[in-house]
């Protein structure tokens, strides 16, 4: 059973897989910023959940933070897919007619993992976000928030200090994911740096972070200088 909600309570952002750990994270400091924000799942259940669990955390002036399927959370202006790479294009292709004309947000980093720790892993399509912006033609699609620790986001009484990088093809989705970085996330600020061509290289700089702060047991960001 998923969790109903109205015209008047259209969500400001919806959360694709917003049950795993970034995207809960992202769920966590949104509505603590005051936005309505649903996550979805494959199973509506899990997700209703989820949200319960994560409402708990929240100060009493949060806005709403509820749960439902991925279908649900593709309502919102703003979806965020907060999905494994694998099977990515299969879970979004269902939901192209709803996200049709609005702003489709890709955290995807494929990456492979071996002893020696993380790499970039290899998309057909060039990246995964260009992988997404195939399977829903229609949505204005930018990537971004590949380089931020859910573990940093998820600690709610930590101060954020890092870009978020953010790459597109349409001036307004940047504008508007910027938004939800600069006004909503405080502490972050939104860098976008080009075209939807470079999220291969946002996608690949995840491993590289990764492998950082494991090496420095840290959960360090990125900051851009000079701006």
């Amino acid at each position: 059973m998923t969790e109903s909600t109205t015209t008047a309570d259209t969500p400001d952002v919806g959360i694709l897989g917003g049950t795993g750990n970034l995207g809960a994270a992202l769920a966590q400091r949104w509505s603590s910023a005051g936005l309505r924000v649903v996550i979805g799942s494959r199973d509506p259940e899990r997700a209703v959940t989820r949200a319960a669990e994560l409402r708990q955390d929240l100060p009493s002036e949060a806005g709403s933070l509820t749960g439902g399927s991925n279908a649900d959370a593709a309502t919102a202006p703003v979806v965020v897919a907060a999905i494994p790479t694998e099977g990515a294009g299969e879970l979004v292709a269902p939901l192209s007619e709803q996200l049709a004309g609005g702003v489709l947000v890709s955290t995807l980093s494929p990456l492979e993992f071996d002893a020696d720790g993380p790499r970039p892993g290899r998309v057909e399509a060039g990246s995964a976000a260009e992988l997404l912006a195939a399977a829903a033609p229609s949505a204005r699609v930018v990537a971004g928030f590949h380089t931020v620790s859910a573990v940093t986001l998820a600690d709610l009484g930590r101060a954020l200090d890092e870009d978020v990088l953010l790459c597109g093809d349409d001036e307004d989705a940047l504008a508007e994911v910027a938004a939800l970085v600069d006004d909503h996330l405080e502490g972050a600020r939104a860098v976008v740096v080009g075209p939807l061509r470079l999220a291969v290289a946002l996608e690949a700089s995840t491993a590289v972070l990764i492998s950082t702060n494991r090496r420095h047991r840290a959960h360090a960001g990125l900051r851009v200088t000079g701006l």
